[in-house]
């Protein structure tokens, strides 16, 4: 039980980026967080301005940070970044198929 706790406090420390995929318009939202699930919930019941017109959503993608400054950099370069952006869709491509 000890362990399951230390990991517990471990994952609340994280930041997330994630790839959201919209259900409605088949494109992909980029966004980062300290609260994965919740905001997932968010972006889904509408209440996320920029995305509240795609919904729903399916989370097709994310990583794990434990410093905000590395979640957002990175969350960046998939915006900005055709290599990158192009290297993480052929990398979920079948995820993306789902």
């Amino acid at each position: 039980m000890a362990e399951q706790s230390g990991f517990d406090s471990l994952v609340a420390l994280m930041f997330y980026v994630y790839v959201l995929k919209s259900k409605k318009d088949e494109k992909l939202y980029f966004g980062y967080t300290k609260d994965l699930r919740n905001r997932f919930l968010q972006h889904n019941k509408g209440l996320v301005e920029s995305t509240k017109n795609r919904r729903p959503f399916d989370l097709v993608y994310y990583e794990a940070y434990m410093n905000r400054e590395d979640a957002t950099e990175r969350e960046k370069s998939f915006k900005k970044s055709g290599s990158v952006y192009n290297g993480l869709i052929k990398r979920i491509s079948k995820s993306l198929k789902s």
